[in-house]
């Protein structure tokens, strides 16, 4: 099968063009660690994502290397703008080698599923359970995967009391799954305020790093209102700090 092609360039050699505009010292400051970064601005990457989607993107998607963490980020932008499989299954096989090749935080976080809210209902059990098994795995990014996924597509009120002992149960010293983790309560907190401040005041098993970042992401976001931030802020002291205050 011949490689793929867009305006005779091959997807290498569109992005080897496009690295000219973007600002690679920026994007590699902010990926410690990973190699082979271009440095492209997402905007250019999602156009020519959708440009690859109205095409054969089968071929595309066959042929795709993974050398550079755009090429990996690319993939999975395209495989959020076609319209997935008749068969759910070969859909999210489709999805399963994309989430093999994530090596960064941002070729994680970018990725949607195709096919918008009419795909997630119809599949919506499925897509659930699809997402807990890589919340059950052991490799940073595939966890980092099921949780910013489940914090995208599942909290909702069904959903909330199964999410919070899923993200209470993960037990993993990566950075960017504590950092997933603390972000998806956070979410959480904003949605549900009342079940998820009882969670963080209960008998939760967070690591000290998570549940201070969760506390941080809370008190950072503009939904949360003043008094409730204070709240928030005692909760980030020393117990004995907190009760010394409470009696003066």
């Amino acid at each position: 099968m011949d490689e793929y092609r867009i305006d005779g360039l091959t997807v290498k050699e569109h992005l080897l063009a496009m690295e000219a505009q973007g600002n690679k010292a920026f994007t590699e400051s902010l990926h410690p660690g990973v190699e082979h970064v271009l440095g492209i601005r997402l905007p250019q990457l999602r156009r020519l994502a959708s440009r690859i989607a109205k095409g054969d993107w089968e071929n595309y998607l066959f042929s795709a290397d993974a050398f550079y963490m755009e090429e990996r980020m690319l993939q999975g932008m395209v495989l959020g703008a076609i319209r997935p499989d008749a068969d759910i299954e070969v859909y999210l096989n489709r999805v399963t080698r994309f989430v093999r090749i994530i090596n960064s935080w941002s070729v994680c976080d970018t990725f949607t599923f195709g096919g918008g809210e009419k795909f997630l209902s119809a599949h919506r059990e499925r897509l659930w359970q699809y997402l807990l098994h890589w919340m059950h795995t052991e490799d940073e990014y595939t966890l980092r995967f099921g949780v910013v996924m489940t914090l995208r597509y599942f909290i909702d009120e069904a959903h909330l009391p199964l999410l919070l002992h899923e993200y209470d149960s993960i037990r993993h010293e990566g950075y960017y799954v504590r950092m997933a983790v603390a972000w998806a309560l956070s979410v959480c907190f904003v949605k549900f305020p009342e079940q998820t401040m009882a969670y963080l005041q209960g008998e939760h098993h967070l690591d000290d790093f998570t549940y201070r970042k969760t506390l941080q992401k809370i008190l950072e976001s503009y939904r949360v209102d003043a008094a409730t931030k204070q709240r928030i802020r005692e909760m980030r002291l020393p117990k004995a700090t907190v009760s010394r205050k409470k009696k003066a």
